[in-house]
């Protein structure tokens, strides 16, 4: 990413879960921090969202899970970047509401960080802003 470039976001509700009050408000930090945020809405899939992803060129991937299916969809869309001719070079988030001892496993999948529901806004800026800038676009 270059320097004078704001950081590409994309976030996305992937499921059943209809609650997207916290990845709203999400997207409006990132947005107040000087990033381009794109927001793909409720109940999309996990080809959706990677597929969405990719076209845009996005540094950041964030997933907003509250459902407690996140070990399931996280598996399905990691499964689906291990189909691609190359993998993606934009970072995977987890955000929402997920039990810490899941954190080990979704890391191992390839989850670069995990933002919980207590996650400040300026840690969710940092942290977002370093994964953007270690995407490499």
């Amino acid at each position: 990413m270059d320097a004078d470039e704001p950081a590409r976001v994309m976030l996305a509700k992937i499921g059943l879960d209809g609650h997207d009050r916290g990845v709203k408000v999400v997207a409006r930090t990132l947005r107040d921090a000087g990033m381009e945020v794109i927001y793909t809405g409720l109940h999309r899939s996990p080809e959706q969202v990677l597929e969405a992803a990719i076209q845009e060129d996005v540094d950041v991937l964030g997933v907003s899970l509250l459902s407690g299916a996140h070990m399931s969809i996280f598996r399905r869309l990691f499964d689906l970047i291990g189909e691609l001719p190359e993998p993606p070079r934009f970072a995977i988030v987890a955000g929402g509401v997920m039990p810490d001892e899941d954190e080990v496993e979704l890391r191992r999948m390839g989850v670069s960080d995990v933002l919980g529901q207590d996650t400040t806004p300026d840690s969710v800026v940092a942290t977002v802003r370093k994964l953007a800038a270690a995407s490499g676009r």
